[in-house]
């Protein structure tokens, strides 16, 4: 099992920035420290050429984001201050998404310790998004033909409105999004489909909608799934507004490794949102994730 990780996922932010940055390096040196990841399992993820990004993304608006002339509006929508680091960052995470995903094509399984970027537009980020990996490797794995249908699974608890914009209406990309309906985004994009789960939703019914929308997607047959593994469904989560406990998030995970493991569906995870106050909760969801994983796939 191979995970893609960078240094440069751990982006310098103003003090006291709202977005829980430190989370990255935490799940890695967790995952390593309880040995669920071995060292030499950990690889560098490599940033990607510009001409890449732009497979789902505008020319200019990768030019923007290189050189540093976003209009303000966009980068407020996006919820970080302009820095080479983060135009360094976010080509650097959609490089360690596409090497997830070739890997789990080569293996069955790989991940990325960041990502999930799927309120990306193609012409402008927002949500603490600025490229959108899910749809860039997609497009990627089908015009380098290592992909001929894609199924994209999405459980972070926002709806994926940039990844439905990019990708929505292809016959060869399959879209599911199970989010909080009153949660943002508020304009929602539409998917193949789309999941609104009222406040408060709890593990059983969480769980029933999971497992019964899966069997959906694995008759559709897609080469692979790109998992977005959010952990801010979470009960305890600050920007979730459903209420799944530490073992509904386990159970869930647990669903989808063994449902693309029985099904031969090769699975490439990203790490999506957590928000939880004080932080730790989050950190231990996504390292819990891999536990499952592993227990999974041994």
């Amino acid at each position: 099992m191979l995970v893609f990780y960078s240094d440069v996922y751990v982006l310098p932010l103003p003090a006291k920035h709202k977005f829980p940055i430190t989370k990255y390096c935490r799940v890695r040196d967790g995952l390593v420290q309880e040995g669920i990841v071995y060292p030499h399992e950990l690889y560098v993820s490599q940033p990607v050429e510009t001409a890449i990004i732009c497979l789902a993304h505008t020319h200019d608006y990768v030019e923007q984001i290189m050189h540093g002339t976003v209009h303000p509006i966009i980068m407020r929508r996006i919820g970080f201050p302009w820095t080479p680091e983060l135009a360094l960052r976010s080509l650097t995470i959609v490089g360690g998404a596409i090497a997830s995903a070739e890997e789990a094509l080569e293996s069955g399984i790989a991940g990325n310790l960041a990502g999930g970027t799927h309120h990306a537009f193609c012409d402008a980020g927002e949500g603490f998004c600025v490229f959108n990996d899910l749809a860039v490797t997609a497009l990627y794995l089908l015009t380098q033909r290592l992909a001929r249908r894609i199924a994209i699974v999405d459980l972070d608890v926002h709806q994926g409105n940039g990844t439905a914009a990019i990708l929505g209406g292809r016959n060869d990309t399959y879209l599911l999004s199970i989010h909080a309906a009153k949660n943002y985004p508020h304009r929602k994009v539409r998917s193949t489909v789309d999941i609104d789960l009222p406040d408060n939703t709890e593990d059983a019914e969480y769980l029933a909608i999971v497992e019964r929308e899966l069997m959906r997607v694995v008759a559709w047959k897609p080469d692979i799934i790109l998992y977005q593994a959010g952990v801010d469904p979470l009960r305890e989560d600050t920007l979730g507004r459903l209420a799944l406990s530490m073992q509904g998030l386990a159970q869930r995970d647990a669903l989808v490794f063994r449902t693309c493991k029985r099904h031969g569906i090769p699975v490439s995870i990203a790490m999506g949102g957590g928000y939880a106050q004080p932080i730790d909760a989050t950190v231990e969801a996504h390292i819990q994730t891999y536990r499952v994983l592993r227990e999974v796939y041994g």
